[in-house]
């Protein structure tokens, strides 16, 4: 993944494993996001779903990244994200399978992600990510399902979310809450 680029992150279970079973299984995830990838990425809006989740991020420039002590190390910049996302996840892999009393692999391999160049696309991503439980059935409503960025981004509340960049693209809140009262237009949306 290359600096100041956007990109749809996505990832499921192996076979048909949930990779969340339990509230706290939601929660340990994101503190484990918060700990490897919120340094080196500007999120916008994530959904984590019992199978699969979706992460919509700006990776941070090169002199953002710089600044990072554990960056002073890697050699190949480009790479250095793609690795958090791997620390992310076999973390997250070796709690939960000591947990579940299981080994092997959670997440399919390699990790999903999409470059965002389009703003069209990236206004249609964030409604797509937090229409995914509703679509699923989880849910009638975003604002309903907890495991996702839509009530932290209608909120005044601090967020670690890149909440200002996101509006933008929707004008007003109203707007926003009003956009995802419709069904996603998927065309061209990479899913599973």
């Amino acid at each position: 993944m290359e600096t100041d680029k956007y990109y749809h992150i996505y990832n499921r279970a192996n076979g048909t494993e949930k990779i969340f079973v339990s509230t706290e299984n939601f929660d340990f995830f994101i503190r484990k996001y918060q700990k490897f990838i919120v340094p080196v990425v500007d999120t916008f809006c994530y959904c984590l779903m019992p199978n699969h989740f979706h992460f919509l991020i700006k990776v941070k420039s090169e002199k953002q990244l710089v600044e990072l002590d554990i960056f002073q190390d890697f050699k190949k910049k480009s790479l250095f994200v793609s690795k958090q996302f791997s620390n992310l996840f076999s973390s997250y892999t070796q709690a939960f399978n000591k947990q579940q009393g299981r080994r092997g692999n959670l997440f399919m391999r390699p990790f999903k992600r999409k470059e965002i160049q389009d703003k069209i696309y990236f206004r249609k991503l964030v409604h797509y990510i937090h229409l995914n439980p509703v679509e699923a059935g989880l849910c009638k409503y975003p604002a309903e399902w907890v495991y996702s960025s839509y009530n932290a981004l209608i909120s005044q509340k601090p967020t670690l979310l890149n909440r200002l960049e996101v509006m933008r693209h929707f004008d007003t809140v109203a707007n926003f809450i009003y956009v995802h009262s419709y069904p996603p237009q998927i065309t061209g949306i990479e899913t599973f």
